[in-house]
């Protein structure tokens, strides 16, 4: 008792520590490496150098866009110039460019960069906001978009997001905890134990960023939040299942904590190691939103580990069994709660080889949804809803050609600006060519090319490979091509180019730590196939939903972001069945062994698997598209591996493998000693 009182005191001294500190990580967010690419991308060469010879402030940009569809009327442009000399007020020196007309006559631009520091800045949006809305004549259709409208729109949508997600997540979590103890005390201990390890991973997550250079974004902060909830609260059930066992075979409590900590630790630190080691995985990313996940990741499953196998153990010995109210286990009493999984056990056992033949042929099936999913998420398509920045675009992409407010930048020597101008002119699907600008010290020039069709668009990235070949077989040009569809280019390139290294690596990472904790060759091989299987299902599942809510296009970064979660959490269910099917077997044979682990663990990794599913499916509360992608697809693919690979497929194929399932363990030859 003295020790648990002892752990208890150490976790409130560091409870104390960092909790103030994890309320300010919001503060420290850099959501830069959401849209960044690495440096050694050309177009973040192309950025660099516009950067350092043609230097500007460093402004938001407003573009004020009016549209009548049947052609611009006098009062429409009174309207125009009344706001003009208005928003002289928030613009950079003072004055507002001449509107730009749309050659159909049917709209104006007015574009400005804001003046002043970035607090001033953003105050300025909202009062043009409202002087382009006031008094505007009937049929004019106004918006307000550049980088000043999204940039409002962005902080509008998350604004005290963070607090919905946590709530969200909290409920979900809570209501299934109820479901699955039926005590109204228990549930609130394990969820009281993960939120404390959400603190705590925060904390620690604020001192890297302020003294080590740590970087931590909004969807990086989001996730470490989902996965201390999700991998701590799967990590109670397990250690809670084993102490409840226990407690029916010792009349003392902490014996029985002593014992059940004893045998799911093994599983719960490989899962956890498998989690970690798998994020860190992303540090060998190039996209820089994907590699910053993985470190801040890791912390948050170290801090879950910590408090999982210490605290919690702590808490629940010193309360003693009335936690389990109204069913209290007690020595000796029989056990009942397993007798939906022993009919589970009983079916697989009866026919395992046409259960996993059909459960895979199942699986494959699933898979047919990816045909419904593709890569690459137009900007217009980031928010759930349309906001006033996405309506300007589109308004403007109606009247002007595609690339207008986004065209590709091209930087070149000097010397060379009339032949690189000449054939920029030439390439097929640039609409325009603006006049070279020489930098101040007279070596380089930029000149812009807007591009026919919509910045994001196949058509434009297309264009843009035209340019850049053109361009540069200039001799001597040095010619560099920036802009968004050049960043859009290179994402891909990176984004495929990360999928080629991070999966193999995670899932050599992923064998390793399998072969090192069943000391097999077999079983590990077994595993991995069955998790690879289990998230092209959730891909085809998910490419059915999103599908039918209308984002089948994908985020760059999801599919392997939503890989290295199925897979390092999705294994986590693998392995707390096949360790305690590990020890089964060497007790009492290969075939009863897994059967019976089967059916004392099936209930226990189904709640911590529809836990970890609730966890992921919160972040759909969140107005951005890339993050309902990532909970839907996490969430179908711990559900398939839960329901599906865990209960049917895994033990199903183990038994129809039989004793060679351990090979070439020393497991094999103790089981083929036992009948089975």
């Amino acid at each position: 008792m003295r020790t648990a009182l002892l752990t208890l005191a150490l976790w409130v001294a560091i409870v104390a520590g960092l909790s103030p500190l994890a309320l300010k990580l919001t503060n420290v967010q850099n959501n830069d490496t959401l849209g960044s690419l690495p440096a050694s991308a050309e177009a973040t060469r192309a950025a660099a150098r516009e950067a350092a010879a043609f230097p500007r402030p460093d402004a938001l940009v407003a573009v004020a866009v009016y549209v009548r569809e049947s052609g611009l009327t006098a009062a429409d442009r009174a309207k125009v110039d009344a706001d003009r000399a208005a928003f002289a007020a928030y613009a950079r020196g003072g004055t507002v460019p001449e509107p730009a007309p749309a050659a159909d006559g049917q709209a104006l631009l007015l574009t400005f960069p804001l003046a002043g520091d970035d607090d001033q800045q953003s105050a300025a949006v909202a009062p043009i906001r409202q002087r382009l809305a006031a008094q505007a004549p009937d049929g004019l259709r106004t918006a307000l978009t550049g980088s000043a409208g999204a940039e409002d729109d962005l902080g509008e949508a998350f604004s005290g997001l963070d607090v919905t997600l946590l709530l969200a997540t909290v409920a979900a979590v809570a209501l299934l905890l109820l479901l699955t103890y039926r005590s109204p005390v228990l549930w609130f201990i394990p969820l009281l134990t993960a939120g404390i390890a959400s603190q705590c991973a925060g904390g620690v997550v604020y001192l890297l960023v302020r003294h080590a250079g740590l970087t931590v974004d909004l969807q990086s902060q989001n996730i470490m939040t989902i996965l201390a909830i999700g991998v701590g609260v799967d990590y109670a059930l397990l250690l809670i299942s084993r102490y409840r066992e226990e407690l029916r075979r010792h009349e003392d409590r902490r014996e029985a904590m002593a014992v059940a900590l004893r045998r799911s630790f093994p599983a719960i630190c490989a899962s956890a190691i498998t989690v970690m080691i798998g994020l860190l995985c992303l540090l060998a990313a190039d996209l820089p939103a994907t590699r910053g996940l993985g470190p801040v990741g890791a912390i948050a499953v170290v801090a879950t580990l910590a408090a999982m196998t210490t605290l919690l153990p702590a808490l629940l010995v010193l309360l003693g069994r009335w936690v389990f109210w109204p069913f209290i286990p007690r020595v000796a009493a029989s056990a009942t709660e397993h007798g939906v999984w022993a009919r589970i056990a009983g079916f697989v056992g009866a026919r395992p080889r046409v259960i996993w033949i059909a459960t895979a042929a199942a699986l494959a099936a699933l898979t047919a949804g990816i045909g419904h999913l593709s890569i690459g998420l137009p900007g217009d398509e980031t928010f759930t809803k349309e906001v006033g920045s996405i309506t300007g675009q589109r308004l403007i992409e109606s009247h002007y050609p595609g690339g207008t407010l986004s065209p590709a930048v091209i930087t070149a020597t000097a010397g060379t600006a009339a032949q690189v101008a000449s054939l920029a002119e030439k390439v097929d699907g640039v609409a325009r060519v603006g006049e070279p600008m020489r930098s101040a010290d007279g070596r380089w020039v930029r000149i812009e090319a807007t591009l026919a069709a919509e910045p994001t668009s196949p058509a434009a990235v297309e264009t843009l490979e035209r340019l850049r070949t053109a361009v540069q077989s200039v001799p001597a040009s040095e010619a560099l091509v920036g802009g968004d569809t050049a960043f859009e280019a290179d994402g891909d390139a990176v984004t495929s180019r990360d999928n080629r290294v991070v999966v193999p690596l995670v899932l050599a990472v992923v064998l390793l730590v399998l072969i090192v904790l069943l000391r097999a060759l077999v079983a590990p091989l077994v595993l991995i196939a069955s998790v690879v299987l289990s998230y092209a299902a959730a891909l085809g599942a998910a490419g059915l939903i999103l599908n039918a809510v209308g984002h089948p296009r994908l985020w760059s970064a999801v599919p392997l972001q939503t890989f290295l979660f199925i897979v390092a959490l999705g294994v986590d269910y693998t392995i707390f069945l096949m360790t305690r099917a590990r020890e089964e077997t060497a007790r009492v044979g290969h075939r009863p062994g897994v059967l019976h682990a089967l059916t004392v663990t099936g209930g226990v990794i189904t709640s911590a698997g529809v836990v970890l599913a609730a966890t992921f499916a919160a972040l759909t509360v969140l107005p951005m598209v890339p993050s309902i992608q990532i909970g839907i697809i996490v969430t179908a693919g711990v559900l398939i591996d839960t329901l599906l690979v865990r209960s049917l497929l895994v033990p199903a194929l183990t038994l129809h493998i039989g004793r060679r399932t351990w090979w070439p363990a020393a497991q094999a030859a103790r089981a083929a000693s036992i009948a089975d």
